[in-house]
């Protein structure tokens, strides 16, 4: 008795999480797992943001908070302790790393959350936790790695596989950006 071959299975009772050929993310249950990632990834973001501003308590107190005058950033970088303490500390409490600080967060955060702009969103957020984790060294728990090296890997990833296709704005942001001049397309791709 000859064996049979068994039948070809079908791709479609698993689905990739990146489109194949796109590099997008599909709306597999991978790509709706990134979905999550990237919208959880962005409420920290923002949560940050707002609780500086209005001191809902948690990490910000309401006294200093920045609609009460405080400056969102003079607590913890005039608090560092660590070997790049002087190259960070005298930029604490200046009003305009106060404004690029906050409108980090912010743009960032609504980015991930939204789902748009994710390539600036991962080149801004990079940059933001770079200066985060470099700040912090030496790391008291781990030699190299704390969760901004994770956070920015995370945004790096999300925007490669175009994670604000699901569940998110991003196909929109696509098509706003077939008609947007050359450089404003690679800007904010």
């Amino acid at each position: 008795m000859l064996k049979q071959d068994a039948p070809a299975r079908s791709t479609a009772a698993h689905p990739a999480a990146v489109q194949p050929g796109t590099g997008t993310a599909s709306d597999a249950p991978a790509g709706r797992a990134l979905a999550v990632l990237r919208i959880l990834l962005g409420a920290i973001l923002l949560w940050a943001f707002v609780d500086k501003t209005l001191g809902f308590g948690f990490a910000t107190p309401a006294a200093k908070s920045w609609l009460a005058g405080g400056s969102p950033t003079a607590g913890y970088l005039g608090s560092l302790k660590g070997s790049l303490a002087p190259a960070f500390q005298p930029l604490a409490g200046n009003p305009a790393v106060d404004v690029a600080f906050m409108l980090g967060l912010l743009l960032v955060g609504a980015a991930l959350a939204l789902g748009i702009a994710l390539r600036a969103a991962a080149v801004g957020g990079s940059i933001l936790m770079l200066l985060m984790w470099l700040s912090a060294l030496p790391i008291k728990t781990n030699p190299v790695l704390d969760e901004h090296v994770i956070y920015a890997s995370a945004m790096i990833a999300l925007a490669a596989v175009g994670a604000g296709r699901v569940w998110g704005l991003g196909r929109q942001w696509a098509a706003l950006l077939k008609a947007a001049p050359a450089p404003v397309r690679a800007a904010l791709a």
